[in-house]
């Protein structure tokens, strides 16, 4: 199964979702190596990336020849939304998406994010300003709604097709409810049926069953997965194997694993910097260790400052890994 966004197509429909700290460009090309049909960056500022914030352009950095990636910007202000678009549409990106779910107390007091769905006539200004500033298919990112009294994702996503909006993806809960409950699947279901663009469904979904069960109640066209990756950059493609009949990943195990990580780890290094990437790379680690039921080495890999040490320390971890299998 595919979806058509304009001249894009997005094969399978199982994406990567935007995550602040996590999806950035070592971690897309992992994943996108494994086969997800799009990797989404981290949220950007659109004014900060104009303005070369460094830490902004860092997230939406891209990377000659990657497969299919979307830059998702955030944004209160049409001018600075539209000039944003235009900076990474010409540094490659595939697709623009349109950040109005992160429902975080900085962003939604500065009336970005999951505020907009508290001022839909501001909000179809910013869409159409992205839409109006580039050539590549501009998607959403949104919730249901900003709490249980006010449900308006099906008039933000009509309104959104209306201004040519290409896809649009639904976190199942409230702003109001952040990540705590469960994501109701079954609310996205309005979405569905009110536009005849491509509805993506988002939220507690980390693993084929969980896929499975979001599409059945949600009627969605496919799937984004974010947490479900951590420390399991093949899971995408794995879900879209079980789903789709798409090639199966190849899942690394013990010294494999262990290249893996070495090789994402050096990719962090020289993408950030030693001291940078020695701090980002952590929570990196961190999953994979318990992915590969390692946890009694975290707490010597994670508190290293020297990354010489904490290669010496994995390959360690991984050859007795091998030794016991």
């Amino acid at each position: 199964m595919s979806l058509a966004l304009g001249p894009l197509t997005i094969d399978p429909p199982v994406i990567l979702a935007p995550l602040a700290g996590i999806t950035d460009l070592p971690f897309r090309r992992l994943v996108a190596r494994f086969g997800a049909g799009l990797v989404v960056s981290e949220m950007v500022a659109s004014e900060e990336v104009v303005r070369a914030r460094p830490e902004a352009r860092a997230r939406a950095e891209l990377g000659l020849g990657e497969q299919a990636t979307s830059v998702q910007l955030a944004g209160r202000d049409p001018y600075w939304m539209a000039e944003g678009a235009r900076y990474v549409e010409a540094q490659g990106a595939r697709v623009i998406d349109i950040n109005m779910g992160c429902p975080s107390k900085r962003v939604t007091t500065g009336l970005c994010g999951s505020a907009l769905l508290r001022d839909l006539d501001l909000a179809l200004t910013l869409i159409e300003a992205v839409v109006g500033a580039v050539k590549v298919p501009v998607t959403l990112k949104t919730r249901l709604g900003w709490d249980d009294t006010l449900h308006n994702a099906p008039e933000l996503a009509r309104r959104a097709e209306a201004a040519g909006v290409k896809m649009i993806t639904i976190h199942g809960r409230t702003r109001c409810q952040f990540y705590k409950g469960s994501a109701n699947w079954a609310a996205i279901c309005a979405v569905k049926e009110a536009v005849r663009i491509p509805v993506i469904a988002n939220g507690d979904i980390t693993d084929t069953a969980t896929a499975r069960e979001a599409l059945r109640l949600s009627s969605a066209d496919g799937v984004m997965i974010g947490r479900g990756a951590q420390g399991a950059p093949w899971k995408l493609a794995q879900i879209a194997h079980d789903l789709y009949g798409t090639p199966a990943p190849k899942v690394p195990q013990g010294g494999a694993l262990g290249r893996l990580i070495l090789d994402h780890y050096d990719d962090m290094l020289t993408f950030y910097g030693t001291d940078l990437g020695l701090r980002m790379a952590r929570k990196h680690l961190g999953w994979y260790l318990e992915e590969a039921g390692l946890p009694h080495a975290r707490e010597a890999i994670l508190t290293s400052t020297d990354p010489a040490e904490v290669i010496q320390l994995l390959e360690q971890a991984f050859a007795e890994l091998e030794l016991a299998a």
